[in-house]
């Protein structure tokens, strides 16, 4: 199974064209991430590839578009070649973020879960102070792929504790309790 796409209205970055092209570009992006499921996989990962056309060959933002295309759409292998390129590219902001947690879920899903935990344990060690406001509302899904990617390398307990310690916060009781156990389980041998 493959990350489900998010529509993106991330505002250019330093990356990308500057021209009064990119606001539409993006809006058309967004609208037909938004149409995903009313497509064929290959009339899908076609219209997108149509709208990347349209920048630069080497638009690190077109790039993770078709890269998100054949992941959504049943192609972990070519997304992750897509995903490489553009981030290789230097790939910015929102949409480097979305590249490493799609790429590192492809590759666990294509059977390399230990470069999956690389990568996204290197993400998650990124300061707050250097992700913007959007950056941090993945760190979630950022614990949440590294946890999958733990309990497929055997490290169950990690994986528990990481995906625990990040539901704790969210709910309504409970909270330190639940915490203070998440982080038992690294440590104490039966997780009391």
């Amino acid at each position: 199974m493959t990350i489900d796409q998010e529509p993106s209205d991330q505002e250019p970055s330093d990356q990308e064209p500057s021209d009064q092209a990119l606001p539409d570009w993006e809006r058309r992006v967004a609208a037909l991430w938004e149409r995903l499921d009313t497509y064929e996989p290959a009339d899908f990962r076609a219209r997108v590839a149509a709208l990347a056309a349209e920048r630069p060959e080497d638009d690190t933002a077109a790039l993770f578009e078709r890269g998100a295309a054949h992941d959504s759409t049943g192609e972990p292998e070519e997304a992750v070649r897509l995903y490489r390129q553009a981030l290789d590219q230097g790939l910015t902001g929102l949409r480097r973020r979305r590249a490493v947690i799609q790429l590192a879920s492809s590759l666990r899903n294509l059977g390399r879960p230990d470069r999956s935990v690389e990568l996204l344990t290197a993400e998650r060690a990124i300061p707050a102070a250097e992700l913007d406001a959007d950056e941090t509302a993945l760190s979630g899904a950022v614990d949440a792929f590294l946890a999958l990617a733990l309990a497929d390398t055997g490290r169950d307990r990690e994986a528990a504790a990481l995906a625990l310690g990040a539901l704790a916060p969210l709910l309504p009781r409970y909270n330190r309790s639940l915490a203070h156990y998440a982080q038992a389980l690294l440590t104490a041998p039966d997780g009391s």
